[in-house]
């Protein structure tokens, strides 16, 4: 019941601020970025200690 509620009022919010809407597509993009970003350091990360031909097959940059 909260939850829907929370999402009309955010309706609401972006019907009436439509910038608002851009602003939190951009903060979605932006941590996915981050997100994978991250999951690549840590994948090379870990090939360096492990030398592990799976993960070498598919992260290779």
């Amino acid at each position: 019941m909260a939850i829907g509620i929370f999402f009309v009022i955010v309706g609401i919010l972006i019907a009436a601020y439509p910038q608002l809407l851009s602003m939190i597509v951009a903060a979605f993009i932006i941590l996915i970025g981050i997100t994978l970003l991250s999951i690549s350091y840590h994948l090379k990360k870990s090939n360096k200690e492990t030398n592990n031909p799976f993960v070498d097959f598919f992260i290779r940059y």
